[in-house]
């Protein structure tokens, strides 16, 4: 369903009520327009992967609103962790050790995960109201380029989705680069995207 509420609040709620029933949304996040869904439901992370036509868990990464969620869902946030995320001021990944409490398919056979706390209106209403988690990958069939704007999404990966948000959504953060940064248990940083 493609949706046509501009009014923030009202779009949040339809698509909190997609997530709570298993569904897959399309929406607008700080870098590009990414496929998305309950971070703890595995039957829903699995249906990302059937739309994008890949099954690897490597290409998601988990959406928090907070370093608060954050503590929720990783054993323990390496200090390290904290010191940059007070002073990053761009979209910033950080893939995690000891991640609890996320479906199985989602996250890596050694436990980690990635994880970005979004800069986005949108996704930081919808996170909030969700109260947990959301997958975020991009909204393209595997191979294919990542879609920056709204017009760029194939209409294969739309008519997948159960929940679009409409385009007015769509700000000037998205399609910025992230970085990307891998930590260990003993505070290690290894920057893999700059």
């Amino acid at each position: 369903m493609i949706s046509k509420e501009r009014d923030l609040k009202k779009a949040v709620e339809e698509a909190v009520k997609v997530l709570k029933e298993g569904g897959v949304i399309l929406y607008p996040t700080d870098t590009v327009w990414g496929l998305g869904c309950d971070a703890t439901n595995p039957k829903a992370v699995e249906r990302v992967f059937q739309i994008k036509h890949h099954t690897d868990s490597n290409s998601l990464i988990m959406l928090a609103d907070s370093p608060d969620m954050l503590a929720r869902y990783i054993r323990e946030v390496p200090e390290v962790a904290w010191q940059i995320l007070e002073v990053n001021d761009k979209p910033l990944t950080i893939i995690y050790p000891g991640v609890e409490g996320i479906a199985e398919n989602a996250i890596s056979v050694d436990r980690s995960a990635a994880f970005r706390i979004p800069d986005h209106q949108f996704c930081q209403a919808l996170i909030r109201r969700f109260r947990k988690p959301i997958v975020s990958t991009s909204a393209n069939i595997s191979g294919s380029p990542e879609p920056s704007l709204f017009e760029t999404i194939s209409i294969e990966v739309i008519e997948a989705a159960d929940w679009v948000a409409d385009n007015s959504f769509e700000t000037g953060s998205t399609g910025r680069l992230p970085s990307t940064i891998m930590l260990g248990l003993g505070g290690e940083v290894k920057i893999l995207r700059g």
